[in-house]
């Protein structure tokens, strides 16, 4: 059948334009949503008006939501699941969860009815679009990880200060641990030697000891 639409509509076109469409669509959801009318001779005639109206109303729309879509583009929202070995979730990712995420990460108020994205219900990456006008439709990327686990892109920064940490403490402990072994192998100790020993840790700039590398630590 064919419709004039009435209002703008998503991935089918804008405001005056005919289509073509499957008969229960037009007739179950365009038609009773009052997004478009039957399009006879008559209504066809008020296409071009409806289109002027609707072009000056979607102008002001899109100049209104700019800032939001510019905020939600390039967005990340991430959430931890608890799932099964072959990564399905116990449960899903719904359209209001992301809506809340956003809220708390933008300040943007979105309603679940503007998310437009598959079902979340295995972990991974995937692609939510905000539908905040006809022609603004920013994608967000949602990220779901295995509850228990570190968050993806995080989890290489803590194992890389633990290893530098370490080595510090190795470096430190190195040289006594081998001065010991020096004095045990040698014997007694003369004053002498243990007068020269302290004098040369107390030229040594602060936090160069091995007491002072355990503060600073």
């Amino acid at each position: 059948m064919k419709v004039l639409l009435i209002k703008d509509v998503y991935k089918l076109g804008h405001a005056g334009d005919i289509k073509r469409v499957a008969d229960g669509y037009g007739r179950n959801y365009l038609i009773p949503q009052r997004m478009a009318v039957l399009a006879t001779p008559g209504a066809q005639r008020m296409a071009e008006g409806i289109r002027t109206k609707a072009n000056a109303r979607r102008s002001v729309l899109n100049e209104e939501m700019a800032a939001v879509a510019e905020s939600l583009k390039g967005l990340t929202i991430s959430f931890s699941s608890k799932a099964g070995d072959t990564g399905k979730l116990y449960g899903s990712i719904t359209t209001e969860m992301i809506a809340d995420a956003i809220k708390e990460k933008t300040g943007q108020l979105i309603d679940r009815h503007q998310i437009i994205t598959q079902s979340i219900r295995v972990i991974g990456e995937h692609i939510a679009k905000i539908h905040l006008t006809v022609d603004l439709t920013p994608e967000v990327k949602v990220i779901v990880y295995r509850e228990g686990e570190a968050e993806p892109g995080t989890e290489g920064e803590k194992p890389k200060a633990t290893r530098k940490k370490a080595s510090k403490k190795e470096a430190a402990g190195e040289q006594p641990a081998a001065a010991v072994d020096e004095d045990q192998e040698a014997g007694p100790v003369s004053k002498a030697a243990v007068d020269e020993t302290v004098t040369d840790h107390e030229e040594l700039p602060p936090g160069d000891t091995p007491e002072g590398v355990e503060k600073g630590e």
